[in-house]
């Protein structure tokens, strides 16, 4: 574990072990249905459109739109309050799904919705890294 991450860590779930692990080595995966074919996140234990448990994986290509997003400036746990300001976003993939992250490596001020960003990860456990987004 990164001694210096001080922060709430995932808790890995069986159905989303294979995310995780991927994280790990900062790939972003989206789960797919193998029956109607949906594209799902975030990682479920069955398909929320056909309610298939036959799931399986595919690798993002990690490029997604900023859909909206909300500057947190203050009223945060303690251990956030080094990030302070942050950007809380709802990002579009370019697989079609929606997926909350932070922007970062970018001033909050000059966040737009549209914006195009691409994925980038830190590392936090041996078992994982958090995705994030930051400008491309």
């Amino acid at each position: 574990m990164n001694e210096a991450y001080k922060k709430p860590v995932p808790e890995i779930q069986p159905w989303t072990e294979a995310f995780w692990k991927a994280t790990k080595q900062h790939k972003l995966l989206i789960q797919v249905c193998q029956d109607c074919q949906a594209k799902i996140f975030y990682p479920k234990k069955a398909c929320p459109e056909c309610w298939s448990g036959n799931l399986g994986w595919v690798e993002a290509s990690g490029k997604a739109i900023v859909d909206t997003f909300t500057v947190t400036e203050d009223m945060v746990e303690p251990c956030f309050w080094e990030d302070l300001p942050y950007v809380l976003a709802m990002v579009q993939l370019e697989e079609g799904v929606m997926m909350m992250s932070r922007i970062v490596e970018c001033d909050p001020a000059n966040v737009n919705i549209g914006m195009a960003v691409e994925v980038v990860f830190q590392d936090i456990t041996d078992q994982c890294a958090l995705p994030f987004f930051k400008p491309v």
